[in-house]
């Protein structure tokens, strides 16, 4: 059924609705219920305009389609019939009830259409759920027409660049059959190249049905930028081809693995772009090979739209070259002005055309004057910048790379238009841009880098003033979505020239802690030249060890970590700070300054490695850093030291030599660890926890002993009972790797079985080894053998298994004893078992859901060599299928097994499997399900998986749009913030991240929240639940997860036992 068929019966559903019933009878038997009737039709309305919405949004790129339009135009039309229809019925029933009736029964006898509205409304208890399948029905055959249509990617077209003849002429290019593959856009720095081709590439002739994409090189990626290193120059252009390959779809993610193989990469564009049609433009190229790697791909439709100012690409032959001079920008210069000044053409002075003349009426110039000049109506004031921009660009100092004399003279000129723009706004706004010179603008660059370079000149709280007037200027670029800033390429070219300033501002004039602050910056974000400059002085700091500025540029250096922009971006600047910091740590840990002392704690918890740990801790070890930190916390109030201390030392004990453990733990207060346990210091409970498994996997028995005379173990079950889901998680594992350090849990221990049962059943499934390990009598009704059990199992009926799985469960609780698993390992139970989750009739459905629970007892109990067996038998496949079949109590069972499977001791091995199969791409499309019960579970199970996974885990859930999607579901459920806190809780439980790591990543969510919510009616409300999350991430009401499922295997006794 097509769509049409489908709004078509929709149509008939209604009118039937119409002519059913007399008007009579309605107001005998259904007046009163009327308004009920009338609001379930407007709520079924309201579910077709959401679905349109939907629709619309989640296809915006395949709209082009005639058939996908003509179908969602037609549930407009449809939209559009009944809403006047459901109006007037609403106004009938506003009436009293006896002028109701009088019309009613006026109408049945004289049969009026108003009247047999109102008989319309009456239906059976059906018809809500006839319109919940018939709008799920619609959404399908959407779905199905979307899936079949490319998507058409879209390029961005430039604000105030109107369509100029030169944009058709090179539209009339693309559409030839006839033209080269490669068209090369040509001329002077700033006069539009990029603008003209974004223009044409926004709107791209209809033969490109993949659309467009823009892919930006720069002179960074060029060989002179290069310094003539072919290594650096392939590795720079390999990282733009990888970046290109995600933008287009065909990777998720760069692919660190192959990043810099450029041979590999090419290898990868030709499979990518085979049978495409996309119009390709390559932006601001400065080398000849890179348009020819692209241009020498085969069999695709492709076109390429090229933008250079160098000259060494013009030499390109087989190519169609596009010249674009100044008598070609004149018809559209006055256009730019204008759109610019923010004046009309009656107001702007006549003294403009002699300004666009002097600007050469090129766009960038015409654009920066345009700004200088917002809302400027006295004539005066035009001509007094006519005359400047001549004095600047007179004066001003050309790029020496410059040769050719009318691209030296057009840059003067832009140059000049700067100097102007400068001398129009405040003189602190001058300052900082001066000083920004000294970045790397190759790539954008963080707000927060820019504001510390701006906290050298002034003060703090003005920078949001100062550089907006940068922005305004059109001397920097905000990004649109996430707090960075860039420049256009000849910005960047002028800021070149002022290198020197930047440092002398920075580096020299500033005092030394101004200096200290900025240095670290400088190594992450600066220019190569400045980041020389600034490791020596962040050495020589070090060197000399002057107290302030050490602390300050530890401080600086801990911020500059946190604006990484990705994971790998933080370990390259971590492991630059760690080579600093490392050979220097000893000295600076055995000053007699309690500060820097605490400072440096900090700075060695948030940046060491555990290779920096084993190479570096020896000295601390030799220059008695273990007695100079446990002093410093005899008197010490402040948590937030005593905890990057006690970090240190459990680091110190966990990395150092047997002597320094025996030490660590003599000197460390545990007194001081349990009340940082305590439910009143619930922000430094992430981090105690890593302390407590640090000093375990150090002092194994002797630290839990110490643990559980100072009470640490209570304080622990205390938060199992009264901590938010992330602190009771973390309470498990460190519990669990009490007992199993210490054996059963001893006589004063503070877990027993009548507190046991009174936790959330997924932690005693955790717990109830340690506690119930001395059972030794099997909990069957009646003595039976394994065999006997196994052989119902294998040859009964329906309830003949069911109540031999009811049977099995003793036996499975026991898989522990290798004697037991053994023997369940080589029979068929498993085998049996695999073969049971596949029935997919009905009434076996409590045969599969049984099986999944007898499966995750396995698990449990049995560990990996069970998980080993399971993968033999695709049961991780299987069970995935299970959780979305669409029937309630089989995803519950499902997921409740893929749940206990992963953190098992074989969870591992689970992981890797999902992964292998590409499980976790479908379990992230499967977060749009229409199904709301397929949703939750698989929302869950990609929660489980973020817990779990390591860097390169979440890096490709972020990379599948998990959060967008995740977006999605808050946006149609009333933005609760709740799937999204739970997926920010999943990475505060991840305990292969690092304070840093999971800091950064976090953040890295939030932005693509708030970029997917930006101007939505529930962004407020969902950002709020985000910000409230760090403050409730230690307390809330002792609910282990706030999950819907029924536990559906409690019908049948399982879960009693669990």
């Amino acid at each position: 059924m097509d769509a049409l068929q489908v709004v078509s019966s929709v149509t008939q559903i209604i009118s039937s609705m119409i002519v059913a019933v007399g008007a009579l009878e309605l107001a005998y038997r259904n007046l009163d219920e009327a308004p009920k009737r009338i609001q379930s039709l407007e709520d079924f309305v309201c579910d077709l305009e959401n679905l349109t919405r939907r629709a619309k949004q989640k296809h915006v790129y395949k709209l082009h389609n005639s058939q996908l339009d003509h179908q969602l135009q037609s549930l407009n039309t449809l939209i559009e019939r009944l809403h006047p229809k459901i109006g007037k019925a609403r106004r009938i029933m506003s009436r009293s009830k006896i002028k109701n009736l009088a019309q009613v029964v006026w109408t049945s006898m004289t049969g009026d259409p108003l009247g047999k509205l109102v008989h319309s409304i009456k239906d059976d208890l059906n018809w809500c759920l006839e319109s919940q399948i018939l709008t799920q029905n619609v959404e399908r055959v959407i779905e199905i027409t979307a899936q079949e249509i490319p998507t058409r990617l879209k390029v961005k077209g430039e604000q105030g660049y109107p369509i100029s003849s030169k944009c058709l002429f090179v539209r009339n290019l693309l559409e030839q059959e006839s033209s080269q593959h490669v068209i090369l856009i040509v001329g002077l720095s700033g006069i539009g190249k990029s603008c003209l081709a974004r223009q044409v590439a926004s709107d791209p002739p209809a033969r490109f049905v993949g659309g467009a994409v823009e892919l930006g090189f720069g002179q960074w990626c060029s060989r002179a930028a290069c310094n003539g290193s072919k290594v650096e120059y392939e590795k720079r252009l390999a990282r733009k081809i990888s970046k290109f390959l995600v933008q287009i779809g065909f990777w998720k993610k760069i692919n660190n693995d192959n990043s810099g193989d450029l041979e590999y990469l090419c290898f990868m564009l030709q499979k990518a772009l085979y049978g495409k049609s996309t119009l390709i433009l390559l932006d601001d190229v400065w080398g000849q090979d890179i348009v020819e790697r692209f241009a020498k791909l085969y069999d695709n439709d492709c076109k390429y739209l090229v933008t250079t100012r160098n000259e060494s690409v013009y030499e390109i032959t087989e190519a169609e070259k596009v010249e674009l001079s100044k008598d070609e920008i004149k018809e559209i210069s006055k256009a730019i002005l204008l759109y610019h000044c923010r004046l009309s053409g009656e107001e702007i002075p006549d003294v403009a055309d002699c300004l666009l003349e002097r600007c050469g009426h090129h766009p960038l110039t015409v654009a920066v004057m345009g700004k200088a000049l917002r809302k400027e109506l006295r004539a005066e004031k035009w001509e007094k910048a006519m005359t400047n921009l001549s004095n600047y660009a007179t004066c001003a100092e050309g790029p020496s790379s410059y040769v050719n004399e009318k691209q030296a003279e057009n840059t003067l000129t832009i140059f000049g238009s700067f100097e102007f723009s400068l001398e129009a706004i405040p003189e602190d706004s001058r300052q900082l841009f001066i000083a920004l010179a000294a970045l790397s603008w190759a790539e954008p660059v963080p707000e927060a880098c820019v504001e510390a370079t701006w906290s050298v000149l002034g003060q703090k709280s003005l920078f949001p003033l100062i550089v907006c007037k940068l922005v305004e200027g059109s001397l920097l670029m905000k990004a649109d979505t996430d707090p960075l800033y860039e420049v256009h390429d000849m910005v960047s070219l002028y800021l070149d020239s002022k290198i020197n300033d930047s440092a002398e501002i920075l580096l020299n004039e500033s005092k030394a802690e101004e200096t200290a602050s900025i240095c670290p910056w400088l190594l992450i974000f600066g220019k190569e030249n400045i980041k020389e400059v600034a490791k020596r002085k962040i050495e020589l700091s070090f060197s000399v060890l002057d107290e302030k500025q050490v602390i300050i540029s530890l401080e600086a250096i801990l911020e500059a970590l946190m604006a990484s922009k990705s994971i790998s971006e933080l370990e390259t600047s971590r492991a630059s700070f760690s080579s600093i910091l490392g050979p220097r740590i000893a000295d600076l840990i055995s000053t007699d300054s309690q500060s820097l002392t605490a400072m440096s704690a900090e700075a060695i918890t948030n940046i060491f490695s555990k290779g920096d740990y084993c190479r570096y801790f020896p000295s601390l070890e030799t220059t008695g850093a273990v007695d100079k930190l446990a002093g410093l916390l005899q008197n010490c109030d402040d948590p937030i030291i005593q905890i990057n201390i006690f970090t240190v030392l459990s680091k110190l004990a966990e990395f150092g030599s047997p002597e320094t453990d025996d030490k660590v733990l003599q000197s460390i207060r545990f007194d001081q660890l349990a009340e940082l346990l305590s439910h009143n210091a619930q922000e430094w409970h992430e981090c105690m926890f890593a302390i407590l498994m640090s000093l375990i996997k150090a002092g194994k028995s002797k630290a839990v002993e110490r643990m559980f005379a100072f009470e640490i173990e209570k304080n622990l079950i205390k938060l199992l009972e009264n901590g938010s889901e992330v602190v009771q998680h973390h309470a498990i594992v460190t519990l669990k790797a009490f007992y199993e350090m210490a054996g059963p849990p001893p006589a004063n221990s503070s877990l027993r079985p009548a507190n046991l049962r009174l936790l959330p059943w997924q932690v005693r499934l955790r717990l109830e080894t340690f506690v119930l390990s001395d059972r030794s009598v099997l909990l069957s009704p009646k003595p039976q053998t394994f065999e006997d059990v196994i052989h119902r199992v294998l040859d009964g009926g329906n309830k003949q298994v069911l109540e031999a799985m009811q049977d099995l469960i003793p036996f499975l609780e026991k898989a522990d004893d290798p004697r037991i698993r053994e023997m369940i390992l080589k029979g068929p139970l498993i085998e049996r078992l695999s073969e049971l989750l596949q029935h997919v009739h009905p009434e076996q459905n409590s045969l599969r859901s049984g099986s999944s629970f007898l499966l995750t007892k396995l698990a449990c109990a049995g560990g990996e060599p069970c998980i080993k067996k399971y993968l033999e038998y695709y049961i991780i496949p299987l069970l995935f299928k299970m959780m979305q079949c669409g029937v309630a109590e089989l995803q519950d069972s499902a997921y409740t097994a893929l749940h206990q499977m992963l953190f098992s001791n074989g969870g591992s091995l689970v992981l890797n499997k999902i992964f292998q199969m590409g499980l976790i791409e479908r379990m992230v499309q499967s977060l749009e399900s229409k199904t709301k019960k397929t949703r939750e579970v698989n929302m869950h199970c990609v929660v489980d998986i973020v817990e779990l996974g390591n860097k390169a885990c979440l890096e490709r859930m972020l990379s599948l749009q998990a959060v967008e999607k995740l977006v999605k579901l808050e946006k149609t459920s009333g933005g609760s913030g709740e799937t999204l806190t739970e997926f920010l809780k999943g990475m505060d439980k991840c305990k292969h991240l690092s304070i840093a790591e999971r800091k950064l990543m976090k953040q890295q969510v939030v932005r693509k929240v708030r970029a997917a919510l930006k101007g939505h009616k529930f962004e407020t409300k969902i950002l709020a639940a985000l910000d409230g999350l760090k403050s409730s991430s230690s307390s809330g009401s002792g609910k282990y997860r706030k999950t819907k499922l029924k536990k559906n295997c409690s019908s049948s006794g399982y879960l009693l036992n669990a």
